[in-house]
């Protein structure tokens, strides 16, 4: 919050507290969802009905932007396009629980905002009053920083800066209680509060892998959790993490906090579909902490999205172009289906799963006028994803890539404000609702094609019905140059068709012909052998397309101790012929430390030719390249990376391994 002060809490602590206390204990008994009266039908969007559902289950929106994009001229409307508040259109929907994030002083000294909504506690306290006048309870989201907490960045306030651990504990208590005290006073209704955001090793500037680690993180969490137990006893405490692909962390987290005595009731996941494996492994990783330390568990956040248009003028985290699986169309009835298997998995897969939220449903496109007067607005009330101000706290990101919104396509509202028909799904996964089942889309078809075979494109594709279902029908391809394609030589080509009336995207890839088998990962660990020399934690494929560089798996790798990460990757080659040829593989990663990575190929045994290479960040990839190998028929040839990494949590992905001939 601007310039946050203890407000001579010696002289009215006593009164606060009590208060808090009042407060907390009349507005409910505990952190169950209250019962809010809901009317909900539709005639075009089909709903499984979810078994074993109870009124206890939360069904939550994470809407913390609202009054800023407010602010920004945004209106909202009901299916008849009435204006109605927001708060009161999601809870007529089935929405049960309002999150809200708070960060400490999301403004630089001259009072401008950093932007993402400019959530300090003061935003916190109208986004709650809104939703407790519409019977929703409130999940406080403290990120204990300045601006974004996530796996990535988890920067300490400004405030606390130079602050030693016993210090910031104890800025951190004072703050969190202060802040509940005010949320309470003003009549909030508070069901559960979260003690930091993907605090993946991580949290308010502290690191697992510096001296002290969890000890320290650990610390924090506790002090925050005694500050919960306090104001607000009926709430639940939440502890939140992500990445539930990466199995052995939730493992770890888990046991740390048990290890040091955290008092939390819920462990919280982020579950985006297109970032974080399937929902089955989702289950069983949450039911493991479940079953293990007798906790609750919850999906913090997921979304996904009903369009791939950008609407606001600033780029969208995901969209069309064969950059995740889609495992969903992207429309509206797309959206609903992911939702609703979302809450089954939470229901009927999961020990113990208390809820689901959405992430911002409501964060939708400000202004469409041009990126001048969008920038306009989001700089004036922090309506973007982030402001250019930001970069007086987060230089290296915010401040280099501020703007607008990312999410607008993931919203349940369109870039108008109305409100989308998927948003009902949270009410009628109770029930069911089943209409006439028909095409909604067309299935995306990805092709790898050798530029020395023949270039055929299927004749039908797979429409996604309505209830997410495949029927194979008939499609035509449009504007298909196949002599150009044959004669481009190494490149990616976009062919649209159309089937039943929808359009039908083809994305091809034309290749050299690679003597390497399973030379993407697509088929797993075949062929290829994996020599682990150190005593690191991962290492095997990983399905994950935003990590791939071809197709959607690849080699994954991390240690979490220094000196850990040493290994080799190698596959043996048969029936080549006397020539020379070309070798690469590709790597990308971070946290490595002092690091020694090359690609090599052994000739009968004997390492011949080498080419370094390195890791660097995220989504970098570096290709080892070894050229103009001469090879003897009759010889063996292997080919292969070695990794070694010093620094603690280095991690990374090798993909897109290429043995072909060298044209003369």
């Amino acid at each position: 919050m601007k310039n946050f002060i203890l407000k001579i809490i010696f002289c009215t602590i006593f009164i606060g507290v009590t208060v808090s206390f009042a407060a907390c204990n009349d507005q409910s008994s505990d952190w169950r969802p209250n019962k809010i009266k809901t009317n909900v039908s539709s005639d075009t969007l089909y709903v499984e009905k979810v078994e074993n559902l109870t009124d206890e289950f939360i069904m939550g929106m994470d809407a913390s932007c609202v009054p800023s994009l407010e602010d920004s001229g945004v209106k909202y409307y009901d299916y008849d396009g009435t204006e109605k508040d927001v708060y009161e259109i999601l809870s007529q929907n089935g929405i049960n629980y309002i999150r809200v994030r708070i960060w400490n002083d999301p403004f630089d000294k001259n009072g401008n905002g950093y932007g993402g909504g400019n959530c300090d506690i003061e935003n916190a306290i109208e986004v709650g009053k809104r939703a407790t006048k519409y019977g929703m309870k409130l999940l406080v989201n403290f990120h204990y920083s300045d601006f974004w907490a996530d796996p990535a960045k988890q920067m300490v306030p400004k405030a606390w800066k130079g602050m030693n651990i016993d210090q910031k504990s104890e800025a951190l208590y004072e703050y969190t209680k202060e802040c509940l005290e005010m949320l309470v006073e003003a009549g909030v209704d508070v069901g559960m509060v979260q003690i930091g955001n993907e605090t993946n090793g991580y949290m308010c500037g502290e690191s697992s892998s510096a001296l002290g680690g969890w000890k320290k993180i650990t610390q924090l969490m506790s002090a925050g959790s005694k500050a919960v137990r306090e104001v607000c006893p009926d709430a639940l405490v939440v502890i939140h993490f992500a990445n539930p692909e990466k199995v052995t962390n939730y493992v770890s987290y888990s046991k740390n906090l048990d290890y040091y005595g955290v008092d939390y009731d819920v462990f919280a996941s982020s579950y985006y579909p297109f970032w974080h494996g399937t929902l089955d492994n989702l289950s069983e990783v949450l039911s493991n902490v479940a079953e293990t330390y007798d906790k609750k568990v919850m999906i913090a956040e997921t979304s996904y999205a009903f369009t791939s248009e950008n609407t606001d003028l600033y780029g969208n985290t995901i969209g069309d172009g064969g950059g995740i699986v889609k495992e969903y169309p992207f429309t509206v009835q797309g959206q609903a289906n992911l939702v609703r298997d979302v809450i089954d998995t939470a229901v009927n897969k999961t020990t113990n799963c208390i809820g689901v939220f959405y992430w911002e449903g409501t964060w939708i496109s400000v202004g469409n006028e041009s990126y001048e007067a969008n920038l306009a607005l989001w700089e004036k009330y922090g309506s973007g994803w982030a402001t250019s101000y930001a970069a007086d706290y987060d230089p290296d990101d915010a401040g280099k890539w501020y703007g607008g919104c990312a999410v607008d396509n993931q919203a349940f509202f369109d870039q108008n404000g109305k409100v989308l028909e998927s948003l009902k799904v949270f009410d009628l996964v109770k029930n069911g609702n089943k209409v006439d089942v028909k095409a909604d889309a067309i299935e995306d078809v990805e092709l790898i094609i050798d530029l020395n075979g023949d270039i055929l494109l299927p004749d039908t594709v797979n429409a996604i019905m309505l209830d997410n279902s495949k029927q194979a029908i008939s499609v035509e391809w449009k504007n298909v140059d196949i002599d150009a394609m044959k004669n481009g030589g190494v490149a990616k080509y976009t062919i649209y068709g159309t089937a039943d009336g929808m359009t039908a995207t083809c994305y091809v890839s034309m290749v050299e012909y690679n003597f390497l088998k399973n030379w993407s990962f697509e088929d797993g660990e075949a062929e290829w052998i994996a020599t682990t020399i150190g005593s690191f934690d991962e290492l095997y494929v990983e399905d994950k397309v935003s990590d791939s560089m071809t197709g959607t798996k690849h080699y994954h790798f991390w240690g979490a101790a220094a000196n850990a990460v040493e290994f080799t990757l190698e596959q043996e080659i048969d029936g080549l012929k006397a020539g020379k040829y070309n070798y690469s593989i590709s790597i990308m990663g971070g946290d490595g430390g002092e690091t020694d990575i090359y690609a090599y190929v052994k000739i009968n045994g004997e390492i011949v030719y080498t080419a370094e290479t390195e890791i660097t960040v995220y989504n970098e990839w570096h290709t080892a390249a070894i050229g103009n190998i001469e090879y003897n028929e009759g010889d063996s040839i292997v080919v292969g990376i070695y990794v070694k990494c010093a620094g603690p949590n280095a991690w990374g992905k090798i993909d897109d391994a290429l043995f072909n001939s060298v044209t003369e």
